[in-house]
């Protein structure tokens, strides 16, 4: 019987993990092109599309006014016609200005005319906290887009999915949200070098564990992994699920990881009250409470806007010691 090779991983930044896609997408498919504020000539504000321009040309990366409401609604209408555009937002404080094209055309489009139209348009953008870029250029505002029916909003917290979740995206049929994050531009970490397929619709289990189950996503992901092998030192072994898939949320896989662990810790950079965190406390608790030993806790961003200075920056978001503080607590019943 003849044995399939094993895949072959490197080790890139998390910012040439998103290049390699965007680049795979545009090689994939003469329908897909790029289309933002600085995509271009500069590069990308964070040099995600560096040298792309030069490779496809002005007609495959579009260089675009400064009107997010304009080039947004111009991305809906390419996609609407046969088109598969990939829109960047270049952060999420910005997508504010495309909010009405994002909530009230991309997301309603489906349902409003029966089911005839489609709109396969990916929107990226940056997100997070931590390169001092203040209040006005940072926030995670991931739950603002996960309330919306008609989108999927997915979270790439990791390079493996940096490098191969955009091809997922590009093959949805409805709009997809993508968040990015910049504290992680510029760190390293293994990714397989054949495109396999992932999904978009489940969490993965990051690391398996029997003492608490560690939910989180995007830029918590390694922080939360950290956390764990720190924990394990002490003889707590917990299980790190990544959500991936803001909307709609894997509930089974929340659910399987809890009813194992009996304990939940709920981790993200973005604000406690109304947030990600609160949704997946209140379906652990409507789903599986008989299951828990001890109460579900959120460490969760402060909520206030987010300062300039870096110890203050800091001091907004979980850190990995906040994590395993507060998770020896819980398996403690401190």
């Amino acid at each position: 019987m003849e044995m399939s090779a094993p895949s072959v991983s490197i080790k890139l930044s998390y910012r040439e993990a998103l290049k390699q896609s965007l680049r795979d997408a545009l090689k994939n498919d003469d329908r897909v092109f790029l289309m933002g504020e600085d995509v271009g000539r500069y590069g990308g504000a964070f040099a995600v599309s560096k040298g792309l321009l030069q490779e496809f040309g002005a007609d495959r990366i579009m260089d675009v006014p400064l009107s997010e409401s304009g080039f947004v609604g111009a991305g809906i209408g390419a996609a609407l016609n046969g088109m598969r555009p990939i829109v960047e937002i270049m952060t999420v404080n910005f997508s504010l200005l495309a909010f009405d094209q994002i909530a009230n055309n991309a997301a309603t489009l489906l349902h409003m005319s029966g089911g005839q139209l489609n709109v396969p348009v990916v929107i990226r953008m940056s997100c997070g906290i931590g390169r001092q870029l203040a209040a006005q250029h940072s926030h995670s505002w991931e739950p603002l887009f996960a309330h919306i029916p008609g989108l999927k909003v997915l979270s790439i917290g990791t390079h493996e999915d940096a490098r191969l979740m955009l091809l997922t995206a590009l093959k949805e049929p409805d709009p997809v949200i993508i968040f990015e994050y910049t504290a992680m531009l510029n760190l390293e970490g293994e990714v397989p070098t054949d495109t396999i397929s992932v999904d978009s619709i489940y969490a993965k289990v990051r690391r398996t564990g029997k003492d608490i189950s560690i939910i989180t996503y995007g830029a918590g992901v390694y922080k939360s992994l950290a956390a764990a092998a720190e924990l394990a030192q002490i003889g707590v072994e917990a299980e790190v699920i990544d959500l991936r898939v803001l909307r709609p949320l894997d509930e089974k896989t929340i659910v399987a990881s809890v009813t194992k662990t009996h304990r939940a810790l709920l981790v993200e950079d973005a604000c406690q009250s109304i947030s990600v965190s609160s949704e997946v406390s209140a379906r652990i608790m409507e789903k599986c409470f008989y299951e828990l030993d001890a109460p579900v806790l959120r460490l969760c961003g402060v909520e206030v806007p987010i300062p300039y200075p870096k110890h203050l920056e800091d001091a907004c978001i979980p850190q990995k010691e906040q994590i395993v503080t507060v998770a020896k607590k819980i398996v403690c019943h401190d």
